[in-house]
């Protein structure tokens, strides 16, 4: 499993902008992330197709509740709960890790983290995704 995650970490690296463009920062206090997908990813609960989304973490005491929007934001797609986790370097880019799935399934994004934070959010699958 370790094996697996680390690839697809390392194949998000070589990819470099193919397959997500993370923006710049907006706003730091809901860590708003704007990511375009080549291909469709899994989040809890969805599978988002091809396209643009505005990540942002919801203003509450807790940190790790993620709203996922359309591209201009107008269109809310889901809400995901995670859990905190956390990296020992503290990124200067978005990091998106994704996680391999069976065949036939896309890849799940696994954590967010936000450029200047080591702290990030880890999202969990229940047993059916």
């Amino acid at each position: 499993m370790y094996r697996k995650m680390f690839s697809g970490m390392i194949c998000l690296m070589l990819l470099g902008g193919t397959f997500f463009v993370p923006k710049g920062r907006a706003d730091v206090s809901d860590k708003k992330t704007i990511v375009t997908v080549i291909e469709p990813i899994q989040v809890p609960g969805k599978v988002l197709p091809a396209g643009t989304y505005v990540f942002k973490l919801l203003l509450s005491n807790d940190r790790t509740l993620v709203a996922i929007y359309n591209a201009d934001e107008k269109h809310w797609i889901t809400t995901v709960q995670g859990i905190p986790t956390s990296r020992m370097e503290t990124p200067d880019k978005t990091i998106l890790q994704l996680e391999e799935r069976p065949s036939g399934q896309p890849e799940a994004l696994k954590a967010w983290y936000y450029p200047g934070d080591n702290f990030g959010v880890e999202f969990v699958y229940s047993a059916q995704n």
